[in-house]
């Protein structure tokens, strides 16, 4: 998934989800807390590989994996292609009025703007750039 959009979070906790990544997430897909911040949305396929992996793990490293489930939410758009975040997880991300939506390859990430902006501005930097490239094989 990849491309990144900006809408605003109604009074009830509604996001609207671009259709691209609706098309990409499916009819359900799942919101949880994500790295650094954020949260991350998962189609029902991503949903259920992350839970086979986690149930292949012995139980003393599955446990690490309980906020994550914990804090998931089950999610289908309405009509108008928005869904309810759930106000643990808005709280979470610091999801207030406006949220940047930014695809990551296997999930869609739910940022608040102040939060994306140095993380963004990391990422477009030259140096850290071709490190990154670099460490990829291009």
């Amino acid at each position: 998934m990849i491309g990144q959009y900006q809408h605003s979070i109604d009074a009830k906790g509604r996001l609207f989800i671009p259709a691209k990544f609706r098309e990409e997430l499916g009819e359900t897909f799942y919101v949880t807390i994500g790295l650094d911040g954020c949260l991350s949305v998962y189609s029902d396929t991503k949903w259920a590989s992350l839970i086979e992996k986690v149930e292949a793990l012995p139980l003393s490293k599955a446990r690490s994996m309980r906020t994550l489930f914990a804090n998931a939410a089950k999610c289908e758009p309405d009509a108008q292609g928005r869904i309810l975040i759930p106000a643990k997880l808005r709280e979470y991300a610091k999801l207030e009025k406006e949220v940047i939506i930014t695809g990551a390859s296997r999930c869609v990430e739910l940022w608040n703007p102040e939060r994306w902006a140095p993380i963004e501005s990391e990422g477009l930097d030259p140096e850290n750039l071709a490190a990154a490239m670099e460490e990829l094989g291009f």
